[in-house]
């Protein structure tokens, strides 16, 4: 993307801001004028976000206008620019609006079909044609002329100084070549209309914020009051007459999600208040879980054994994910955290095939324990937990995060498994291993990028003394478990015959992408439809 202002990463921040549904690789958005698309008694300064006319001015033919660089994506649902009067130069003949690439430039924009134009010296507002209509006063130097373009409802407005001067277009249409290679008039589509200025007399001179600068309307407040208004006409949709039917649904869904990620006694509670059964043995939830308690701890060596225990032969069967989880393991013997290098544990000589198993006795011990509270108050990414505390035959499971209170000082003192020569060794060896368990893949099941690439990453954890400051620390991140915790768990979901992903989670999946395409389909209303807002309280 070609910003011309300075500040460029704070520039695309606050774009992204004013209009997140924008993917701005796909569809730029205006950043400043064009160089080439512009008159030529336009001259460009300052980034090419100060425009002056440098023409002879004596009659309407000699106006000059310079489209934005690039057109305004209808994903922005409302977009908004502002110009400043820097000087009003001899007469103040001045256009500010929008117009269509291809429509002459050496006219003030609105005189021209397919353009739209509010002109300074009268306080007109021109809809592709060179007679005007009243629309608001006249602006000299030092205002600040602001246009905003609702793509929801197809309509332009300007402000002045920060206040809003009603309506000027409404239905705002532009030229499209049809298949059958004629012309028709059609609503405003992506890549149709630029933000575009018009100078007509010397000395005529504007600066143009795209959303380099705050601008001096509050055009947010606007746009929360948009969202807000669609989520109004989302929530007041009319529902069915057969409403239980509705309910029942909406609520298997629920319970279905809180059973995938293991919230035991939330699931129970939900049950006996809605009266929708459970559909797993409680006995299984609570296996799950505290196999993903053990992976959000870093502890993926008794993770991996304890599912093989709970459910042989699963991981045998699925060789590519016991290669991720091992892989994850070896991550977090560099980081320390997984029981074959933990000082804080028993070390165990094996590695590949041979882990720390719980005892029979810590099994039953958790097993009770677990059937009297609520046990599933481990984290995960989707942001919902039960609320409560953590049993304590499972407080030493609490996933490895940096302390809130650790210096930056002290974390540059880590060294490669704690400075343990011992545990290089076991590091070295698994590693070793691992490379062996890859080839094998590989010349079961052919050359996989997905598992090469896995296996490279980690590996080059390696070659740093301190993994934690290196460009591939990005690994050692607590949530990056996150994904081999929910992998682990959809595969033991689907080998009990039960969905791999709950279908809460497909239903908002769904949405998102059904939003995302309203975008790609250059529908303006996609900015507003905020599908994590809705389920905000």
């Amino acid at each position: 993307m070609d910003l011309c202002a300075i500040g460029q990463d704070q520039f695309v921040k606050r774009l992204k801001q004013l209009y997140p549904m924008v993917d701005l690789k796909e569809t730029p958005l205006p950043t400043c004028w064009s160089q080439k698309d512009k008159f030529q008694d336009v001259g460009l300064t300052q980034n090419n976000l100060r425009a002056h006319y440098k023409g002879n001015g004596k009659t309407n033919k000699d106006a000059a206008s310079v489209r934005a660089s690039h057109p305004i994506p209808p994903a922005c649902g409302l977009y908004y620019f502002e110009v400043k009067i820097v000087s009003k130069g001899r007469d103040g003949y001045m256009g500010i609006g929008l117009s269509q690439q291809g429509t002459s430039l050496n006219r003030l924009p609105g005189w021209e079909k397919y353009s739209y134009g509010y002109h300074g010296d009268d306080g007109y507002a021109f809809n592709s044609t060179t007679t005007g209509q009243p629309y608001g006063p006249t602006f000299t130097t030092g205002d600040v002329i602001g246009c905003g373009v609702n793509l929801v409802e197809n309509t332009c407005f300007y402000t002045k100084n920060g206040h809003h001067l009603g309506i000027a277009f409404t239905d705002l249409r532009v030229r499209h070549n049809c298949s059958s290679g004629t012309n028709c008039p059609r609503r405003t589509r992506q890549s149709d209309l630029y933000p575009t200025v018009g100078l007509q007399t010397p000395g005529e001179t504007i600066d143009a914020n795209f959303g380099q600068a705050p601008f001096v309307y509050d055009i947010e407040d606007m746009m929360r009051e948009l969202r807000a208004r669609v989520r109004t006409t989302i929530q007041s949709l009319p529902v069915p007459d057969a409403l239980s039917c509705w309910q029942e649904t909406l609520h298997r869904m629920v319970q279905t999600y809180l059973v995938h990620h293991g919230y035991c006694s939330t699931a129970e509670a939900f049950a006996n208040s809605t009266g929708i059964g459970i559909g797993e043995d409680l006995a299984s939830i609570r296996s799950r879980q505290k196999i993903q308690m053990l992976v959000l701890a870093g502890r993926m060596g008794e993770a991996i054994e304890l599912t093989q225990r709970l459910y042989p032969g699963l991981l045998e069967k699925q060789q590519s994910l016991l290669f991720m989880l091992r892989v994850r393991q070896f991550i977090e013997m560099v980081n320390g955290t997984d029981s074959e290098v933990s000082e804080q544990r028993a070390i165990q000589t094996s590695v590949i095939q041979s882990t720390r198993t719980l005892t029979e006795a810590e099994m039953n011990a958790n097993n009770s324990a677990g059937s009297g509270g609520d046990d599933g108050s481990s984290s995960h990414s989707n942001g919902f937990s039960n609320g409560h505390s953590q049993t304590e035959h499972d407080e030493e499971m609490d996933v490895d995060r940096p302390s809130e209170t650790e210096s930056p000082a002290a974390v540059k003192k880590r060294v490669l498994c704690g400075g343990s020569t011992s545990a290089l060794e076991k590091v070295l060896k698994f590693g070793r291993e691992l490379q062996l368990f890859y080839m094998r893949l590989r010349a079961e099941q052919g050359e996989n990028d997905y598992n090469k690439n896995l296996l490279q990453d980690a590996f080059s954890l390696l070659a740093y003394a301190d993994p934690w400051c290196s460009p591939v620390k990005w690994q050692l991140d607590p949530v990056q478990r996150e994904t081999a915790c929910s992998l682990l768990n959809s595969a033991i979901l689907n080998s009990d015959n039960l969905p791999r992903r709950p279908p809460l989670e497909v239903a908002l999946s769904h949405s998102k992408e059904l939003v995302a395409l309203m975008a790609r389909s250059g529908l303006g209303a996609c900015a507003f439809a905020d599908i994590d807002a809705l389920f905000q309280p």
